[in-house]
């Protein structure tokens, strides 16, 4: 079962990442730079201000703590499942299309899934009943910098779920610290 689930894996990767174009080459280049959605970000963070007002500053610890627990608990499961990226995996040498750099030796499960869905997932559980387009924004974010993965030959699909499954579960206990925090204070101050 579980060869049955690599291969299908592979395929679907080699299916995804065999679809470039010289444009879409520039496109997801960038999608991948971590640096180039830094005027995302502070979109974000004015959103969440105006959407927040004071409680932005018990906010601001909460997301760097998911993002840590996010990026860290990624990193932590590449070295421990050790799986190589499939631009390092010499079975597929000459098939995958390497858009940038390869990146480090081990893939699953990809740091920028998880830390994009972490990131999407806590401003929907926040945010998302005063601004109901957000969701699907936050979540077309995350699929798109998650696809630019696999088409700059980076990572499987399976990388990109263990991701957003790490992310999600970072960002879902960021909500109830935040909830829990934001209760208490409020509670404190009556």
């Amino acid at each position: 079962m579980t060869e049955l689930l690599r291969n299908i894996d592979v395929s679907l990767f080699l299916w995804l990442n065999g679809k470039h174009n010289d444009l879409l080459d520039s496109v997801m280049y960038w999608a991948s730079h971590k640096l180039f959605w830094i005027w995302f970000y502070v979109l974000l963070l004015l959103l969440t201000a105006v959407t927040l007002r004071k409680k932005t500053l018990l906010l601001l610890p909460v997301v760097a703590l998911m993002i840590l627990l996010s990026d860290q608990g990624s990193g932590l499961m590449k070295r421990s499942v050790q799986r190589k990226r499939p631009c390092h995996n010499e079975h597929l040498a000459g098939r995958v299309h390497v858009n940038g750099s390869c990146g480090g030796a081990y893939g699953f499960v990809s740091s920028h899934a998880a830390n994009t869905f972490a990131l999407a997932f806590f401003l929907s559980l926040l945010m998302g009943k005063a601004y109901r387009w957000l969701p699907y924004l936050l979540f077309a974010w995350a699929f798109f910098v998650s696809y630019s993965r696999i088409y700059n030959g980076v990572h499987y699909p399976a990388d990109i779920l263990g991701g957003a499954v790490v992310g999600m579960l970072a960002a879902w206990l960021a909500a109830k610290l935040y909830f829990y925090a934001n209760i208490r204070l409020t509670s404190e101050r009556k």
